[in-house]
């Protein structure tokens, strides 16, 4: 009796292979790879920094739990896309702006950006982007005053950063207005090396470029994401400075200096590649990652803000039906002359 119960087969649809990698796996690799980024931050900005992104975190999952839970759909806030969410949309943003500002950006990534269009899988744009962008929109002044980075210049811990700090201690970034719209073009005080260890102004999360660079190849390494998209994008930045430099700096220099600046790092490994938002196709991942650098240097060159990385990722999530469909590979099986007679009684029906 014991042996027939072994040799019976269990039937059931597929797939058939189990995985242990799900959504939350994924996550909370990610979530590891932006811990080096974030002691960065602590260390160069105080611990206002940590509690932003703590305070990022926990509005996201709010609104997340709260808006399912409102709609009567399924709770899934345990899968950790809100947390990521609420750890980017931090990142992005200055260790000056008031909390009550970043959850009302966190309320527009959750909500409006993600939750609105079906939840996780369905949003058409990062929704730590959108909300970012968001903020740019209604709170400028706020989304654009930096603090100078040094231990000894930590930000107060209030809701909001009174006007005497913000006079004393902030000031521009790398990419600010010193460096890339003045008719001179001059290269930031801070040495190469400041901009890439993250001793320099910026957004929370954004500033160190190694700590970014570390925690991108840890990804790739885990298998959470490919690196095809953080290659081009970050290549196709690259060769655009250092074939079209400004103001008669040296090539290399300004090359540097825009690969070690702004959120490039942070865009290309942790942005870009996010699954729901960019290509699923071999030939998509490229292009996309090509026109998330062109934009970005083209904005960077033209626009009226210095950094593009942001405007330049959301620009190309727009394009990412196109760009699956550019991309599509052939079906297995399939040969040349097969496709061709496919495509000839296609158009045979047509004229018919």
């Amino acid at each position: 009796m014991n042996e027939e119960k072994k040799l019976r087969l269990k039937v059931a649809s597929s797939p058939h292979v189990a995985s242990p990698i799900n959504t939350m796996s994924l996550m909370r690799d990610v979530l590891i790879a932006l811990v080096p980024a974030l002691c960065a931050a602590v260390f160069f900005f105080g611990p206002r920094a940590l509690i932003a992104t703590a305070v990022s975190v926990a509005a996201c999952e709010l609104f997340e739990w709260g808006y399912r839970k409102l709609m009567k759909k399924s709770l899934a806030n345990q899968d950790l896309s809100a947390a990521v969410t609420g750890v980017l949309l931090a990142f992005v943003c200055p260790v000056t702006l008031p909390y009550w500002v970043l959850i009302i950006g966190d309320f527009f990534a959750i909500v409006v950006v993600k939750q609105l269009f079906g939840g996780l899988g369905k949003n058409f744009m990062n929704p730590a982007l959108g909300g970012r962008a968001f903020l740019m929109l209604c709170y400028p002044v706020a989304m654009t005053t930096w603090a100078k980075a040094g231990t000894a210049n930590w930000a107060p811990l209030g809701m909001s950063v009174g006007q005497d700090y913000i006079d004393a201690f902030t000031g521009a970034t790398p990419l600010g207005a010193d460096f890339m719209h003045n008719a001179a073009h001059r290269l930031p005080d801070a040495s190469l090396l400041d901009a890439f260890v993250g001793n320099v102004g910026g957004c929370i999360g954004e500033v160190s470029a190694l700590l970014l660079l570390i925690g991108g190849v840890y990804l790739i390494v885990r298998g959470v994401i490919r690196a095809r998209i953080p290659v081009a994008f970050i290549a196709t930045v690259a060769v655009l400075t250092f074939l079209f430099p400004q103001g008669g700096n040296d090539r290399l220099t300004w090359m540097l200096y825009q690969l070690c600046s702004g959120g490039l790092m942070l865009g290309a490994f942790f942005m870009a590649t996010d699954y729901v938002t960019s290509p699923v196709t071999k030939k998509g991942e490229i292009i996309f990652g090509v026109g998330c650098g062109l934009l970005t240097v083209f904005i960077r060159y033209f626009g009226g803000y210095p950094e593009g990385v942001s405007y330049a990722i959301l620009i190309m999530n727009c394009c990412v039906w196109l760009l699956d469909k550019v991309g599509k590979p052939n079906r297995y099986g399939v040969t040349k002359e097969m496709r061709e007679a496919q495509k000839a009684a296609k158009k045979a029906g047509k004229e018919g």
